[in-house]
């Protein structure tokens, strides 16, 4: 099929979100308290997973640098405000609970590219990076572009395996949330394809998707919305980075004492 257009996929993406035009005063000053300190919570099934990150554990236990790469496409970022972007918020995160271990986080964009297309590269990035972890949120250009679910999948797979040979944990991303695209997006193809190569390859998945129905469903974002500002961006990727950092350290299955 053909690509789906440039405006319906900016409807899709945080980034465009935050690309909206202005706010009103009284929204600005509510947007900003909430940024502030956001109370959205995810529920404990949505982080739970039976895979675990070995190298981030024992980079951790022998308080050696833990190198994370995020390996992602433009809802990996907030145009103008990348320190409030989700690895940033992830790094900050992962520093406040792991105080005496460095920290780096770097940032590799693959805009507009399906996973097939984003594979061949990920082994030169590892070789140029050395991560301790990759986070590899992929899926949207592929469901916009109505790739064959099939491919995807194979394309997941390669990745994947790709990923491990070259010695590093990987934790998958899906999908971002967004009610208004339901009817123009077939996400559960995608979605259900990740989910079981994920499996089959025992890599953690972060289940971006659900987490962002859950905090639409409870209210905590309208996601709904026709109008969505930068400072509702950024709530959203604060909140997507203290729950992905959660999600690592319980995958690396660290003892109490090894947190903060």
């Amino acid at each position: 099929m053909k690509p789906r257009t440039g405006a319906m996929l900016a409807l899709t993406l945080l980034a465009g979100l935050a690309a909206a035009g202005p706010a009103r005063a009284e929204d600005k000053a509510q947007d900003k308290d909430a940024a502030a300190a956001p109370t959205c919570e995810v529920p404990s099934y949505l982080l739970a997973t039976e895979s675990t990150l070995p190298k981030v554990a024992e980079a951790i236990k022998n308080a050696r640098p833990l190198t994370v790469l995020v390996v992602g496409s433009r809802s990996s970022t907030i145009l103008s405000s990348e320190n409030s972007a989700y690895p940033a918020k992830l790094q900050a995160a992962l520093k406040e609970k792991l105080p005496t271990i460095p920290i780096n986080l770097s940032v590799e964009l693959q805009s507009g590219k399906t996973a097939e297309e984003v594979d061949a590269g990920l082994v030169k990035l590892v070789e140029a990076k050395r991560p301790t972890l990759v986070i590899w949120q992929t899926g949207t250009v592929d469901a916009m572009r109505s790739v064959d679910p099939d491919e995807f999948r194979g394309a997941i797979d390669n990745g994947l395996v790709a990923l491990q040979n070259a010695g590093t944990d990987v934790v998958l991303v899906n999908l971002q949330y967004s009610p208004r695209t339901e009817t123009m997006i077939s996400a559960p193809p995608y979605l259900d394809n990740m989910k079981v190569v994920a499996q089959q390859h025992s890599v953690p998945l972060f289940d971006r998707f659900a987490i962002m129905r859950h905090w639409n469903d409870a209210g905590d974002f309208d996601l709904f919305s026709t109008f969505h500002g930068t400072d509702m961006a950024k709530r959203v990727h604060a909140c997507l980075g203290r729950a992905l950092s959660k999600f690592v350290l319980d995958a690396a299955r660290l003892d109490p004492a090894q947190q903060n």
